[in-house]
């Protein structure tokens, strides 16, 4: 799978980049909205400048009545608010569309991950409403809202 960005190469992971992909969710800014996953092997590495710097995934619904691909993503702490994320989310969002044949992409941060959300905006993702209790915080049990995005694919910035 050939999926360049601007900055950022996305390609698939390998047993080499779980360490680092795993001190990465760990870190405090990407705890805080992200709780470890079981498993990396199914995610893409996003590197930069020859650095593995955090991850994307995303999942297809393959019935044709509601087709559609959902997007995750996290990236270490340190290169937050570089642009590097928004890059990765559109190299992403540009593949499903054009070689997945999606017309539709979700993506679903923390209601209250202003970046973040102001990220996915910068591509192309609109805010459709905010889903109540959505999801439990690892670090304290707390639920926390989110917020649904969609993007359809005349609109990928």
């Amino acid at each position: 799978m050939d999926m360049h960005g601007v900055e950022v190469v996305l390609r698939p992971t390998c047993e080499a980049d779980f360490a680092k992909l795993d001190a990465i969710v760990r870190e405090p800014a990407v705890a805080e909205w992200l709780s470890p996953p079981e498993d990396y092997a199914a995610m893409l590495a996003v590197v930069f400048a020859g650095e593995v710097i955090g991850a994307v995934q995303y999942e297809e619904e393959d019935d044709p009545e509601f087709r559609h691909a959902s997007i995750d993503i996290f990236l270490t702490a340190r290169l937050h608010g570089k642009g590097l994320g928004t890059d990765a989310v559109r190299t992403l969002a540009r593949w499903l569309v054009r070689e997945r044949g999606h017309h539709r992409l979700t993506i679903d941060p923390a209601a209250a991950n202003v970046a973040a959300i102001r990220s996915y905006g910068k591509v192309g993702f609109k805010p459709v409403g905010v889903m109540r209790a959505y999801a439990r915080d690892h670090r304290t049990g707390e639920w926390r809202d989110g917020l649904l995005m969609d993007l359809l694919a005349d609109e990928l910035v």
